[in-house]
């Protein structure tokens, strides 16, 4: 079959998208947690990246240079934007050193500033889309932080007394705002260093991440308490990648842990999602100790291979960074289900996302496949629009065809796996184990790429109505 007549196929699939969208608003209740920030958002050229190199007189060695991935100086920064610039991938490095904070001030600056972390922007997400009450945690909720959440009344969250308000209408006076910089920049955009171009493959960005109250997963009681009386459809989880060991983050990981068993006792289904987590140890705990315990978990290429690397699956790894590839992470999603043995796990990758969860699971594989074809619209329609704050724009990529990439990676899944209804179906079972696999809308100038993976993870599960 042509990938003319497939890209017919897959069209007449996502046909669907806008009574799906409709049928978000009988979700009743749902909750994000546990980090919310301020971004400063600013978009890089490696003419920048060069003069930043060269103000700290660093030349090529110490760029590739990469011994740690803590911020303890300005070089430290520019290691991390040059390595991801180069590679076209994206990591978080962190830091609480105020200095670094400062050089960032100095040299960074920001084009704009807007909602920042998981548990923001995906309660902005599940808001705009029609969720009938979106609860919001925020450990820190000052003006500035305030005016980064949607102005509807159905995105909730609470003031320093512990009142239920609009979370746009509080301002926690004595809170200071927690900032992380989204740096990004352009595929095929070169940084002359050395004497040498490296040109970037592919549009991504770089978080140098200032915030101490959710580098130490301090949590707001207001919202504990609230959600453990409410049953919440789903809760969505994230901000554990933020932890270090040396912040005691192993402990702070497991103190967690009976927050997270009452609101599964109340039926509450639980999504994780696993970010970029620097820090080995509490790599290792995540996997271990909250992991398994969830509904579902959410992962990219890189959290992936991330996962991979510290459970014994180095030889995957070493393939999966080699190639990255469908057939490359379908091997690696099929290694982490079994070792995690979540009931639902889904990787998007460039161009596909797979889904991957145990028979009889609550959502079933034809939900799933509508809930992530809402997905792919909405996140390319963020990515072609700049943002999704109004309704209008949601269904903005709604009626573009399927990418290329997508369907080559589907194809070679589909034949890797002797499965070629895959390629026109999206849905299969594989070792008692239903996948579903959906090429996606690709954006060829992205006008943003922050929040992607998080949109896409949240409504690929919310959206399986």
């Amino acid at each position: 079959m042509t990938n003319e007549e497939l890209k017919k196929i897959w069209s007449e699939k996502f046909a669907v998208v806008p009574q799906v969208l409709e049928n978000m608003k009988q979700v009743q209740a749902a909750a994000t947690a546990f980090n919310t920030n301020v971004d400063a958002v600013v978009k890089i050229s490696g003419a920048k990246i060069a003069e930043l190199a060269a103000g700290l007189g660093m030349d090529l060695a110490e760029l590739e240079d990469v011994r740690q991935t803590k911020l303890d100086s300005g070089k430290d920064v520019v290691k991390g934007i040059f390595k991801c610039f180069t590679k076209g991938i994206a990591e978080e490095w962190l830091t609480e050193d105020k200095q670094v904070y400062d050089w960032m001030v100095n040299n960074l600056g920001y084009d704009r500033l807007q909602m920042g972390g998981q548990g923001g922007i995906v309660a902005n997400v599940l808001a705009v889309t029609g969720v009938n009450k979106v609860y919001a945690h925020a450990n820190s909720l000052p003006k500035l932080q305030a005016q980064q959440f949607l102005e509807l009344d159905n995105l909730v969250s609470f003031d320093e007394k512990g009142a239920e308000k609009p979370a746009y209408l509080i301002n926690r006076e004595v809170d200071i705002p927690l900032i992380h910089w989204i740096i990004e920049f352009d595929r095929n955009d070169t940084v002359h260093i050395g004497g040498k171009d490296f040109k970037c493959p592919k549009s991504n960005r770089f978080i140098a991440t200032y915030d101490p109250l959710n580098l130490h997963l301090v949590m707001d009681r207001h919202f504990i308490d609230a959600t453990g009386r409410r049953k919440m459809d789903y809760v969505v989880l994230s901000g554990f990648h933020a932890l270090t060991e040396h912040n005691d983050g192993v402990r702070l990981q497991e103190g967690a842990l009976p927050i997270i068993e009452n609101w599964k006792k109340q039926g509450d289904i639980v999504h994780l999602e696993i970010a970029s987590t620097q820090d080995i140890a509490v790599r290792k705990s995540i996997i271990k100790s909250i992991a398994p315990i969830v509904d579902s978990i959410g992962i990219n290429e890189r959290e992936a291979i991330d996962i991979l690397e510290v459970s014994g699956c180095e030889k995957q790894a070493e393939a999966c960074n080699a190639r990255t590839n469908s057939v490359n992470m379908f091997e690696a999603l099929m290694l982490i289900k079994k070792i995690i043995k979540a009931p639902r796990i889904q990787l998007h990758m460039f161009g596909l996302y797979m889904t991957l969860q145990d028979k009889g699971f609550k959502i079933t594989p034809e939900a799933n496949l509508r809930g992530m074809m809402l997905a792919a619209t909405v996140a390319a329609s963020k990515a072609g629009t700049g943002n999704i704050n109004k309704k209008e724009n949601l269904l903005w990529a709604h009626g573009e065809q399927v990418s290329d990439v997508g369907l080559k990676e589907l194809s070679d899944l589909a034949n890797h796996l002797y499965k070629p209804e895959l390629t026109e179906t999206g849905i299969t079972e594989v070792d008692g184990f239903d996948l579903i696999a959906l090429p996606t809308i690709l954006v060829e100038k992205p006008l943003t790429l922050v929040g992607m993976g998080d949109t896409i993870s949240s409504l690929s599960l919310i959206g399986s109505r």
